[in-house]
């Protein structure tokens, strides 16, 4: 039986490690394989999050039983369809603890932090430029300064304890969190914008947080907030967030998300990037580090193997 397999070919080996026959991966990494050999598979590991698993591509799977992501988010899968099929869709969601102890996407938000903070990109091609002149790179300081959290759960609470390392005061938003530290502030989302110096978004995409972030929402936001999202991009008004920037009413955002992603080319924030120094954006790679995808990925083959002892 073939179970399609999505991702990066290093974790290959732990995939197969823990497949029980009759499973067998193979590994797709094209657009095109991957519509040929959906046709016969009877399941699919997705650990890239590349390929839009829509209803067209969905049909064409006679034989899918189950969908297991090495990722929380599954934007990407038409879940409906999956449902009406009764196939199961697995996420990294059903493993919280596993999860939890895993930090690239927070360590992520917190280096794009540090590097709008410091200026950082700037700095460095100022140096490769020959110059040296430190007086064009004023540092804002964390120490003292209110890091606003838009969700509390896995990455919010890593950031949490970050900003804290840092002196910091952290205040969150999150109606579904439970157990707040006593150290952590509860506000209301508009009270967070209001009175935040560096705002990171930790929330999932779905209906409840598309435009979360709303242009009214970030008209109200602290001037010279500096914006961080590795979330998803719907969550944050972007054609509002490039007027913020362009106004200066936003000092600086650091982003690993774009609405519309992979298809970036002609994308407005980018665009704004290419001849602007205060965004940076970088490609939805926060999760991905290798020890971390072997792990996630080991995990996601052990819930097929619970599945086809169900059915056989």
């Amino acid at each position: 039986m073939e179970v399609i397999y999505l991702g990066p070919e290093f974790a290959i080996e732990d995939v197969r490690r823990v497949l029980k026959k009759p499973l067998i991966p193979v590994i797709v990494s094209t657009q095109k394989d991957l519509s040929e050999t959906i046709k016969s598979a009877f399941g699919i590991i997705d650990a890239s999050m590349k390929f839009k698993l829509d209803r067209a591509l969905l049909e064409k799977a006679a034989n899918l039983r189950v969908v297991s992501c090495a990722t929380t988010g599954s934007d990407h899968i038409d879940s409906s369809f999956l449902g009406s099929k009764n196939i199961p869709l697995h996420t990294m969601k059903e493993d919280p603890e596993l999860i939890y102890s895993l930090t690239p996407a927070a360590e992520l938000s917190w280096a794009l932090l540090m590097a709008c903070a410091r200026q950082l990109p700037k700095a460095l091609d100022h140096v490769k430029r020959g110059l040296w002149n430190r007086e064009d790179f004023p540092s804002v300081v964390l120490k003292g300064k209110r890091m606003g959290l838009v969700g509390f759960g896995r990455i919010g609470s890593w950031m949490a304890r970050y900003a804290s390392a840092f002196g910091m005061d952290v205040s969150a938003y999150d109606p579904y969190a439970k157990n707040f530290p006593n150290h952590i502030r509860q506000l209301s989302l508009d009270e967070l914008l209001a009175t935040s110096d560096f705002l990171s978004v930790h929330v999932p995409l779905n209906a409840g947080t598309k435009n979360l972030i709303s242009s009214e929402l970030l008209e109200k936001i602290k001037p010279g907030a500096i914006v961080i999202n590795t979330s998803r991009g719907g969550i944050i008004n972007e054609n509002a967030l490039l007027r913020c920037l362009e106004s200066g009413r936003i000092a600086a955002a650091g982003l690993d998300v774009l609405d519309g992603e992979p298809t970036i080319e002609g994308h407005p924030l980018l665009q704004y990037a290419r001849s602007h120094e205060n965004l940076l954006i970088t490609p939805h790679c926060g999760g991905f580090s290798p020890d971390a995808v072997k792990i996630v990925c080991a995990r996601a083959a052990e819930k097929l193997n619970a599945y086809i002892g169900k059915v056989t």
